[in-house]
């Protein structure tokens, strides 16, 4: 109810004990914490925070105009509201070496059970763009170093080090950056933008450490199914900013009714009832709780 069943050390921790069973961690998107709730109701693994999905919802595109504040105080409302692992996008960091160091400080405080963080340059686009501009390798792998200094105060928290290399300098580059990222601290890497099944296999057979997969639509990537993911070898699948298109499509779909009929009558099937609603977010177990402690009288 109020408050979360598992502390964010204990999620932190089922993580990382997750990530060594080798079956395929499936985290779709959250833009709001009622979403990171239907998506432990449904069973799902975890529930990622996408940077993109949260400067949309602002109104804003993907280019890195949100600030650290933001991010982590809306990635601690969606962490929060569940018992699932949650992680975050944390673009490029914001800032310099030690901007990233206090930026996971600020992650862990939060509740958060680990982010990524991606080589582009900023101001950054959304990684299934062309024309993607990418720092050095020796700059991202301080950055990691700095993200690794942070993690002193929970060394479960996991670094996912996402490389954006394989659209700017292809895919050799980017397993090559991948080890390097690795060598530098990295818990994870998350090879955005891949083309097909087979630059995911030479990922997989390059790198030791876990995998993310990025499976976004209308991106460079083919969906690939779950059961492909894990015959691939991969540890996570990420489905980032699926629950808002759904959502935004949903919306859209209901406004163009109503303003064409003046009702919504016929968009009702589209829509979740009052009843479900009320069970999601445990509406009667609330007023047991609040019977429960105002049972006094005043004279």
């Amino acid at each position: 109810m109020l408050f979360p069943t598992l502390s964010p050390a204990e999620k932190r921790k089922n993580f990382r004990a997750q990530l060594k069973t080798g079956k395929l961690l499936r985290f779709p998107g959250a833009f709001s914490p009622l979403v990171s709730m239907m998506i432990e109701k449904k069973g799902f693994d975890g529930v990622y925070i996408s940077g993109s999905v949260l400067s949309n919802d602002l109104g804003y595109p993907d280019i890195g105009l949100t600030s650290l504040t933001e991010v982590a105080q809306r990635g601690r409302q969606i962490a929060r509201t569940t018992a699932l692992p949650a992680i975050i996008d944390a673009d490029t960091g914001w800032g310099e070496p030690m901007n990233v160091t206090r930026t996971i400080q600020e992650f862990i405080e939060m509740g958060l059970a680990g982010c990524h963080l991606e080589d582009q340059t900023n101001p950054k686009r959304c990684g299934h763009l062309d024309n993607k501009s990418i720092v050095s390798v020796n700059e991202m792998c301080q950055k990691i170093k700095a993200g690794v200094m942070g993690k002193k105060l929970d060394e479960n928290f996991v670094l996912i080090a996402r490389t954006d290399a394989r659209a700017s300098e292809g895919l050799e580059s980017a397993i090559e950056r991948a080890k390097a990222y690795v060598d530098a601290g990295a818990d994870m890497i998350f090879p955005e933008a891949l083309k097909d099944e087979k630059e995911f296999e030479a990922m997989r057979k390059a790198v030791s450490v876990p995998l993310l997969a990025n499976i976004t639509e209308f991106g460079k990537s083919r969906l690939l199914t779950h059961e492909e993911l894990s015959n691939l070898g991969y540890n996570l699948a990420i489905h980032p900013v699926s629950t808002f298109r759904l959502a935004m499509g949903g919306t859209e779909k209901g406004l163009d009714i109503l303003n064409e009929t003046g009702t919504l009558e016929s968009a009702l099937p589209l829509m979740q009832t009052r009843q479900e609603l009320y069970d999601l977010t445990r509406y009667e177990e609330y007023n047991t709780f609040d019977q429960s402690i105002f049972n006094f009288k005043l004279k």
